[in-house]
This record gives structure tokens, sequence and C-alpha cells, in this order.
């Protein structure tokens, strides 16, 4: 089943996702997540099987790549502990909640809803909304913390995605912290929420039969294992490589691929209706 030439479409895919991450400063799994869709089923996985498998082991690919990150973020002086330990609290149950619910979602329903939010996201890094007036940093209630992990780690565990798409404008609008903080706090709260989403996905599939090799629960770790490196150099590339484009003419195009790919995921479902 994998072949080399499989081999060498996972690490191209990888490379693909943590390139476009790095240079647009977008989450690889809104990029993952399609790309795994169509290549499980070129590779044969059961449809009853196949979205839950691409959402748990994006999901798990997430987690090495926000490590690197956050530990950028945080030698830059943009990540807050103290926050983050709130953010995180509510992050981890909400990817419980996430990952549960999505088990539970059949997944061509599921590939519809996935559609459905990259269309969202698409339309939100199209247009994104002017940030004035941020108040400066000042104590902010626990439960507000709480609550915005909540929502992000739901999002994330639910769709296999970082979480920053949510997360990051809760944080500007909602506790009004400055955008460097929001980003770096989004990205060191998703470190843990991925883990344990992704454990969740794990346990949640460990008992469904006639799972593809090398899946643990609805994880494909041989896949984790030849694309996570290559989406984490490829993700540092793209990330120099920023400076050098116009980057909200990339984010446009990017926009528009994402909501052309959202459609395409989102009208079947409403054909089968």
């Amino acid at each position: 089943m994998f072949t080399p030439v499989v081999i060498l479409m996972f690490a191209a895919f990888g490379s693909i996702a943590g390139f476009l991450a790095g240079l647009l400063g977008i989450g690889g799994g809104v990029i993952l997540v399609p790309l795994f869709l169509w290549a499980f089923a070129y590779v044969g996985f059961s449809d009853t099987v196949l979205v839950h498998i691409a959402i748990g082991t994006s999901l798990t690919i997430i987690f090495p790549t926000t490590v690197s990150s956050t530990l950028s973020h945080f030698r830059n002086g943009h990540v807050d502990p103290t926050q983050v330990l709130y953010l995180s609290i509510g992050a981890v149950v909400g990817a419980l909640i996430g990952a549960t619910l999505a088990t539970f979602v059949d997944g061509e329903v599921l590939k519809g809803l996935f559609g459905l939010m990259q269309i969202g996201v698409a339309v939100k890094i199209f247009k994104p909304t002017e940030i004035a007036h941020l108040e400066p940093e000042r104590a902010i209630p626990p439960r507000n913390l709480i609550l915005v992990g909540l929502a992000a780690g739901t999002f994330s565990a639910f769709f296999g995605v970082g979480g920053g798409v949510i997360a990051v404008p809760m944080m500007l609008f909602l506790l009004h912290l400055p955008i460097h903080r929001a980003v770096g706090n989004s990205s060191a709260m998703i470190v843990l929420s991925s883990v344990v989403g992704a454990l969740s996905y794990v346990v949640h599939g460990w008992s469904v039969p006639n799972l593809p090799a090398w899946t643990f629960g609805y994880v494909d770790l041989l896949v984790v294992a030849i694309v996570a490196p290559f989406t984490i150099i490829a993700a540092l590339f793209g990330a120099r490589l920023a400076t050098r484009f116009e980057r909200d003419k990339l984010v446009r195009i990017f926009a528009i691929l994402l909501i052309v790919i959202g459609l395409r995921l989102l009208i079947p479902l409403f054909l089968s209706l």
C-alpha cells in the first residue's frame, strides 16, 4: 500500500503544507486534511474511517510543528505562561469535547463541515478585520481565558486544525491582547490541546475494526513519521521567504484556493441530501 511513490507523495504533502504555513502564517492542518482525504482514498482506506483518520493524523502532526513555533515565540517574549495555563485548561477540555463529537459524526457529513469551515477561514483571511484601540496588557480574569481556550480546543480537535484561526481573533477582540501576545499564547496553548485531541482520536478509534496498517485508533503513525519532519523543515523555509513576497496578495490567492477546495468538499454533502 505504501509504495515508494506513495511515501514520496506524503513527503511532498508535508513540504507543501509546511511551506504554505510558514509563508502565510496559516496552520498546516487546513492544508493537510484535504490532502489526506485525497491521499487516503488513493491508497485504499475505507470511506467509513478515512475522514476521521485524516483529522486525527493531521492533529498529531500539529504537535511537533507548534512546539517549534512556540519556542520561537517564547524566546521573543510573546508568551505569557500564566495566561497560557488558563487557556490550556479550557483547550484540553475543548479538545476532548471536539474529538468526541467528531467521532460520532458520519464521515461524509464531517467532510462537508470541514469544507464549510475552510470557506469561513478563507473569507476571514481574504478580508481581515481591522484591529484598532487594543487595550494595553492587563490582568485578565481566568474564567475568560478558560472560555477562549475551550472554544479553540473544541474547534481544533473537531476539524484537526491548529485552532489559531479562532483563538487569535478571540484573544484580540474579547481579551484585548496585543497581536504578538495573542499569536504566541495561541501557539503555546495548541501544543497541549493537540496532544490531548490526538490521543482522543486514538482512544475513540481503538476498537474500530479493519483499520489500515500502522494506524493506532484514528491516527496513522507511519504518515505522521513521514510528513512531520518535512512539514517542520518546510515551515522554517517558508517563514524565511515570507518577507520577500507581497503577503497580502499571496494570502488572497490562497483564500480563493481554500474556497474552491471547501466547495468541493461541501457540495457532495448537499447533493446526497
